[in-house]
C-alpha cells in the first residue's frame, strides 16, 4: 500500500482542513482527486508529501508513519503544486541538472527529461526568469521526471501548458505509472483526468466520499 489514510485529520490552526479522510492507493495507480475548490484536495497531497502533520487518525505513506516520520517520506515523493519551485536566476538546464544530481540522475537522463518536456534548442539555456508560464511548468515537470519519485503528487499539473504540452505530460505520467510509480493528481481538467486515471476519488468538506 503506497497511501493509507484512515480518518486522517489535518488542522490549520483550529480549522480542520481534513476532517477525517480515508484513502488507500495501491502501487502503480493513477488516482484523480476531484471536488470543489477548498474541498481538501491540496491538503491530501501535502499530507502525502510529508509537509503536514496528521492531528488525529492514521496516515502512512510508502510505509512511513506520517505522525512520526515525515522526513523519510520527502525524498521519495515528487510534489508539484501551483508554484513551480524553480531557481529563477538559473537556466532551465541548470535547474534540471541540479535536481538531477540530487537524485543521482545522469546528465543524459536530464537531457532526455528536458527533451520529453519540449525544452529543446536554445530554450534550455534561457534563465527561468525569462520563460513564459508554460515554459516554467515544463521545467518543473522535467525536474519531476529526473527525480524518479516513487509517488507523484500533482496539483493541477496541466496549468499553463498548451494542448501539445498537456498531451506530452499525459504520456509521461502513463509511462511513469507503467514503470511502477504511483500518481495522485488533483485536476479540474475533467475529460483529460478521466482518460488518464485508473480511479476517481471525490473529496468534499475535508472528507473522501467516494
Amino acid at each position: 500500500m503506497v497511501v493509507d489514510l484512515e480518518e486522517a485529520v489535518v488542522l490549520y490552526g483550529n480549522y480542520p482542513a481534513l476532517a477525517g479522510a480515508t484513502l488507500r492507493v495501491e502501487a502503480g495507480e493513477i488516482v484523480w482527486l476531484q471536488g470543489p475548490n477548498g474541498a481538501g484536495k491540496t491538503t491530501v497531497l501535502r499530507l502525502c508529501a510529508g509537509l503536514l502533520p496528521v492531528s488525529r487518525g492514521h496516515a502512512t505513506v510508502l510505509g512511513c508513519d506520517v505522525a512520526h516520520d515525515r522526513q523519510s517520506i520527502r525524498h521519495r515523493v515528487g510534489l508539484l503544486g501551483h508554484a513551480n519551485g524553480l531557481f529563477l536566476d538559473l537556466t532551465a538546464r541548470e535547474n534540471v541538472l541540479f535536481w538531477g544530481r540530487m537524485a543521482g540522475a545522469s546528465r543524459a537522463e536530464c537531457n532526455e527529461a528536458m527533451h520529453r518536456m519540449g525544452l529543446v534548442d536554445a530554450l534550455g539555456d534561457r534563465r527561468v526568469s525569462a520563460l513564459s508560464a508554460g515554459q516554467k511548468r515544463r521545467v518543473a515537470l522535467a525536474i519531476l521526471v529526473v527525480r524518479r519519485a516513487e509517488l507523484w503528487l500533482l496539483d493541477e499539473p496541466h496549468t499553463s501548458l498548451d494542448e501539445r504540452g498537456r498531451d506530452e505530460l499525459d504520456d509521461v505520467l502513463r509511462q511513469a505509472a507503467s514503470s511502477g510509480a504511483t500518481i495522485v493528481l488533483a485536476s479540474h481538467e475533467v475529460d483529460r483526468a478521466h482518460r488518464l486515471s485508473s480511479r476517481v476519488v471525490t473529496v468534499t468538506g475535508g472528507r473522501v466520499v467516494s
